[in-house]
């Protein structure tokens, strides 16, 4: 299973696009390139998947155990020709003081070579003691090669090869050179999602030619021929396929786009049959049986929401008819009375009696744990009921003007939530969160939320 993990000494280095470009480069060039994103992460997969034309999925020690991150690994790698890892952070960051969450952890976890990009604007000779530190710091650990990001020049480039090839033993396997058109635009939550982008492929194609041009793909192919065998998982994640049982509607469009693969995998095979519609264009609600709006950026398409009437007034008189909806975060705003940003004010669905109201800092940010209540509308549970649901939460806005003595599923044990004691707004049959849930061993939430759709079915 020929692998590799591409990291870097800090964040923002440059080692998204770089990913970005491989995935495109090596695929263009006839290989089977499976990508995963360390953490949870939405927008970089997004990018990665649509250059290696295979969906992206995520590694993410918070919401996983560690046979499970194999056994993804072995499914999904299977039929690909190499896999790519790209880390979050720098190499040695994580949670803990120990590093038990980081990039190295992952790369010493799959027994993945490393591939360090180094942004290296305004260095020369210091790029040695920062590599042989790197090594120093887990000699078990193996940094395979180099790639030299935001390269100012032929001399500044012969500079820093010479004194690592001088200093060090590690090679160096790309130089990219500094270039504004490599630039994937970006904004509040990082960069914009390729859904949103209309010249994504566009764009995609024009770095995978720079990186084919400035990295050494056989190098990158040998690198990744010669990675260990890795540790067979004592796991399988394997979905009993279900025949389709239930159609539950998605919204799969510029406003919303944040689900994990993995994760729609699982509803499928729970039994669900997924009806793709757009909250931007089409007039009505499709026929089904559930509903399930995921993340995006409502607010930067409030108003094309907005003016979509007809789909906003089909959502809310099924909500209020029964309809099992689930919400998060994006989908939480559009079910709104309304929603403000950048001084506009737009009319949303309105099934949830409160209004959002977008903020400059983020609201929430970063994993959670929640305690479920005994409101929870859902069948099924956690194994241990004493246990807490991981997840994770990123979001700009807040949910104001909510009247009292509302329902929800959660307590928020870590994290902020709606109001920094409770998530899982209740409403009929709606529970809306700001919580972005996995569905790994820990907690099954495709199943539940199918069984709870399967059980309203008329």
């Amino acid at each position: 299973m020929k692998r590799l993990l591409i990291s870097a000494a800090h964040k923002s280095s440059g080692k998204t696009t770089i990913s970005i470009g491989l995935c495109k480069a090596l695929s263009d060039q006839g290989n089977k390139v499976q990508p995963y994103k360390k953490g949870p992460d939405y927008i970089d997969p997004m990018w990665l998947g649509r250059a290696a034309s295979r969906p992206c999925y995520n590694l993410d020690f918070y919401t996983m155990q560690r046979d499970e991150i194999l056994a993804t690994i072995q499914r999904y790698s299977a039929t690909a020709d190499i896999s790519l890892i790209e880390g979050n952070k720098g190499l040695y960051d994580g949670l803990d003081i120990e590093g038990s969450n980081s990039n190295a952890a992952l790369a010493s976890l799959t027994h993945s070579p490393v591939i360090l990009v180094i942004d290296v604007q305004g260095m020369t000779r210091g790029i040695a003691p920062l590599v042989l530190g790197y090594q120093a710091f887990d000699p078990e650990l193996h940094i395979a090669g180099v790639i030299l990001n935001q390269i100012r020049g032929q001399r500044h480039e012969s500079k820093l090869r010479a004194v690592l090839e001088h200093y060090t033993a590690v090679p160096v396997v790309g130089a990219v050179y500094h270039d504004k058109s490599m630039a994937i635009v970006e904004r509040h939550l990082g960069l914009v999602p390729s859904n949103e982008s209309q010249d994504a492929e566009k764009q995609i194609a024009h770095i995978g030619q720079l990186i084919a041009n400035q990295v050494n793909l056989d190098s990158i192919r040998e690198i990744a021929a010669a990675s260990p065998e890795m540790p067979k998982a004592h796991t399988n994640i394997e979905h009993v396929q279900h025949a389709p049982q239930v159609r539950i509607a998605i919204a799969r469009d510029a406003a919303f786009g944040f689900y994990y693969p993995d994760d729609l995998d699982a509803l499928e095979a729970a039994g669900a049959e997924l009806i793709p519609f757009n909250t931007l264009q089409d007039p009505d609600l499709p026929d089904c049986d559930g509903l399930f709006l995921g993340g995006g950026f409502p607010e930067t398409h409030m108003a094309a929401l907005e003016a979509n009437t007809s789909l906003r007034t089909s959502i809310k008189q099924a909500i209020e008819q029964g309809l099992p909806t689930y919400a998060e975060c994006g989908g939480l705003m559009y079910l709104a009375r309304s929603l403000h940003w950048r001084d506009e004010t737009r009319d949303m669905v309105g099934v949830i009696p409160g209004d959002i109201t977008m903020h400059p800092r983020p609201m929430g940010r970063g994993y959670i744990q929640l305690e479920q209540t005994s409101q929870h509308p859902w069948p099924g549970g956690l194994n241990d009921p004493d246990s807490l649901i991981p997840g994770h939460e990123f979001h700009y806005s807040v949910l104001e003007n909510l009247p009292p003595e509302q329902k929800f599923a959660y307590h928020v044990r870590r994290g902020t939530g709606i109001d920094g004691e409770s998530d899982g707004l209740i409403v009929k049959n709606l529970l809306a969160s700001y919580a972005h849930l996995r569905d790994t061993s820990q907690h099954h939430w495709a199943k539940r939320f199918v069984d709870f759709v399967r059980s309203h079915k008329s």
